[in-house]
């Protein structure tokens, strides 16, 4: 019996060989372009931290623009509206004074009484005194009338009548003279009671009962010294950047320390017009109102000024990012392009930590703070952030 014939075996078409070629080459142009790129990508990194390590790191910032109104703080010295030593204008012992530091009295009121016997003898001296010229002076005027009458008859010559008129014209004088010593003497014994001179507060008293008692402030101390504290005066030396802006009329508060967190308005009254050669500062006086007595003179004070600024017109940078150079004030600013760019600049006042640039500089430019004396033109920087506040600065960058 004859097997059944087997199917016959199918064969697709054969599969070129150049197709696997292409393949294979495009792949391998693949990885060959990949190396290459990958290469260059590195090589490119490279440089670019090459340059980034050669680069100076710096800490930038912006100007700040001029505020509409700035506040001005400087030390003032308070003193009394009024206040005077009060000395004696009479020579004797003190009998009695009636009253002590820290009384409030009135103008005219009575402060001490002085004894003084020598002068209450000369002044009954000189009424006596007075009262002979008196005399005299009536006795030459009867004799001049006498004369007159019998020159009119021609008893007496001329010469004589006139004799007797000038002697009459000279016993009215001595007359006049006597009384004038015994007002002056009058005078010199009022001042035996000693009165305050304006109202005020009495701040010293030196002297005592029994003590001995010199006229005039060249040979003898103040007895008592008053004040007149219902308002104070305050002055304070203004440096001369600041002079210009501040006049009368400009507001101001003070503040001390024995009242903290308290303000007292005050203003300017008037300054000197004139700024002082040694210190180049201007005298300004301001007035502050104390009714209550609260605020001492002698004090120290606090003045906060306001002044108007000048916004528009100027910019400020910190102090630490000036220059100076031959050229004279520069600052360095930094470009889009990370390249420095030195720009001399016009300075306007000095604010201490900070200075106003007049001109030279645009407000949107990036600044160095503290930049280094060997700081060249056209140097690559790169920027790092600022430090935060109570941190170390930031470190250059190394490159690794």
């Amino acid at each position: 019996m004859n097997e059944p014939d087997s199917p016959p075996t199918r064969k697709g078409p054969p599969i070129p060989v150049g197709r696997y070629a292409l393949i294979l080459g495009i792949v391998a142009l693949v990885l060959a372009l990949w190396g290459v790129i990958d290469r260059v990508l590195f090589r490119n990194a490279l440089a670019r931290e090459a340059l980034a390590a050669t680069a100076l790191p710096v800490i930038t910032a912006k100007p700040t623009a001029a505020p509409a109104s700035e506040e001005l703080v400087l030390p003032g010295s308070v003193q009394a509206f009024i206040e005077a030593p009060i000395y004696a204008r009479t020579s004797g012992y003190l009998r009695r004074w009636v009253t002590d530091i820290g009384a409030h009295v009135r103008q005219g009121e009575l402060l001490a009484e002085i004894d003084a016997p020598e002068v209450d003898q000369q002044l009954h001296q000189a009424q006596a005194d007075l009262a002979t010229a008196q005399a005299n002076s009536q006795l030459a005027l009867t004799t001049n009338e006498r004369w007159q009458s019998l020159l009119a008859t021609h008893s007496v010559s001329q010469q004589d009548a006139d004799a007797k008129a000038g002697d009459l014209a000279a016993k009215e004088a001595a007359t006049k003279s006597a009384n004038a010593n015994v007002e002056r003497l009058r005078d010199l014994e009022s001042f035996t009671r000693v009165l305050a001179p304006f109202d005020g507060v009495i701040t010293q008293r030196n002297t005592d009962v029994g003590a001995l008692i010199n006229p005039g402030s060249s040979s003898g101390a103040a007895l008592f010294r008053e004040a007149d504290t219902h308002k104070l005066r305050v002055y304070v030396l203004v440096p001369e950047p600041y002079a210009a802006s501040t006049r009368p009329g400009v507001g101001a508060e003070v503040r001390f320390t024995e009242h903290p967190g308290q303000s007292f308005p005050a203003s300017i009254v008037r300054t000197a017009n004139a700024l002082d050669p040694a210190l180049r500062t201007l005298q300004v006086e301001l007035q502050v109102d104390n009714p209550s007595g609260e605020l001492f003179p002698g004090a120290y004070a606090e003045v906060h000024f306001k002044l108007t600024g000048r916004a528009g017109e100027s910019i400020r940078v910190p102090i630490n990012a000036l220059l100076f150079r031959a050229q004279g004030m520069q600052v360095a600013t930094v470009g889009a392009d990370s390249h420095v760019k030195l720009q001399s600049v016009t300075p306007g006042r000095d604010f201490g930590t900070s200075i106003e640039v007049v001109s030279g500089l645009d407000a949107q430019q990036d600044i160095i703070i503290n930049p280094p004396d060997s700081l060249a033109d056209g140097a690559l920087v790169h920027m790092v952030p600022a430090p935060a506040p109570n941190q170390p600065p930031a470190k250059a960058a190394s490159g690794k």
